[in-house]
């Protein structure tokens, strides 16, 4: 099961940080906010990572 760890403001920024938590090995998910029709480059996103491995997001993030 995922569960929501961060709310981004577009695309690009949930690519990033899609890229710098799996860079350290923890599989996330990008999803559009809301309903997938409105989808688009602008529109918020959720980042989603496993459920019980939010403090190894948060881990990686103090790295950072």
């Amino acid at each position: 099961m995922w569960v929501e760890y961060k709310r981004v403001p577009n695309l690009m920024m949930a690519e990033m940080w899609k890229d710098a938590l799996e860079g350290d090995g923890l599989p996330t998910k990008i999803l559009p906010d809301g309903d997938i029709t409105t989808w688009g480059e602008r529109v918020p996103f959720r980042v989603l990572v496993p459920q019980g491995r939010e403090h190894v997001a948060d881990e990686i993030l103090r790295k950072l």
